[in-house]
């Protein structure tokens, strides 16, 4: 039976005290396990209100009820209340996760600072950003990061290379239809890119008369197509009001036989040295604003 490989992407401090363990609850109760991305540095989450002026971010806020999801505080951190440290506040429940038998990786250092900034910056801005984060999860989990899923989506050529030679063996970085291995000039890169497949539930909800109450069923009929998929959820969204959505997904994939599991687990399942070889670069995706790290045709 196909997979579906499940990656929870972990923004902010109110994601990790609340999200994560109201996601390792629902999970447990199934017996499921999946792959909880960190973010592991300051939550500046206020500081992406500035995308208000990009094409189709204002019209996302207000569909997919921002404020309700993240809460006053969170979109004042980095602007009028100074940014907690999600590593030193909320190392416990990351430790909790990995506990659970849960597949833990790194998301970002600074979640809207890589957001915002990293297609543009140079090597050294990369490295910095990574490292950060790389030392940070040493120090939580005790051991280095295997598994890494860009903030937002979004990468630059220096980033996949430096996947490579910080020790990752797993990365989620970008969209696309199916696993491969990417290609970087005239480099092919070890690390394989297991890039997610399916809309999000915040690209879903107010479009096309989608909402919490149908967009399960909707996006069920998109995964059942006996393929394998990476589905990404929030632990802000899926981890709060999103809650019964996600329980709807879970339990119609388990109705249909579906493998449900970490990007490990998915990639354990595959031959990596026959994955196709890919560009990657920046493309839209329907749902979301701004352009993000897409697989590119195949080589």
């Amino acid at each position: 039976m196909p997979r579906i490989a499940l990656k929870v992407d972990v923004d902010t401090l109110r994601g990790t005290l609340e999200g994560v363990p109201a996601l390792l609850r629902m999970l447990a109760r199934r017996e499921l396990r999946a792959t909880f991305l960190f973010s592991l540095g300051p939550d500046h989450t206020g500081r992406a209100l500035k995308r208000i002026f990009r094409p189709g971010f204002l019209a996302k806020v207000r569909r997919t009820s921002v404020g309700s999801n993240y809460g006053l505080k969170t979109l004042l951190y980095g602007t009028l209340l100074p940014g907690p440290d999600i590593g030193r506040r909320a190392a416990e429940p990351m430790r909790a996760s990995w506990r659970a038998g849960h597949e833990v990786g790194v998301h970002t250092w600074d979640h809207v600072l890589w957001q915002d900034y990293v297609a543009r910056r140079d090597r050294d801005w990369t490295r910095r950003q990574l490292q950060l984060a790389v030392q940070r999860f040493g120090d939580i989990f005790g051991r280095p990061p295997e598994v890494h899923g860009a903030a937002g989506w979004q990468m630059n050529d220096h980033a996949y290379e430096l996947e490579q030679e910080l020790g990752f063996s797993l990365a989620s970085d970008g969209r696309g239809d199916a696993p491969f291995l990417p290609r970087v000039g005239e480099r092919v890169l070890d690390v394989p890119q297991l890039p997610t497949t399916l809309p999000t539930l915040d690209e879903l909800i107010g479009v096309d008369g989608l909402h919490a109450g149908n967009v399960a069923e909707h996006l069920l009929r998109l995964s059942l197509d006996g393929r394998d998929h990476v589905f990404t959820l929030h632990a802000e969204l899926e981890g709060g009001q999103l809650a019964p959505v996600f329980e709807q997904l879970l339990q119609g994939w388990q109705d249909a036989g579906m493998r449900l599991g970490t990007l490990g687990a998915y990639a354990a399942s595959l031959d990596l040295r026959s994955l196709p070889v890919r560009r990657v670069g920046m493309g839209t995706v329907p749902g979301r604003s701004g352009s993000l790290a897409v697989a590119l045709a195949a080589d």
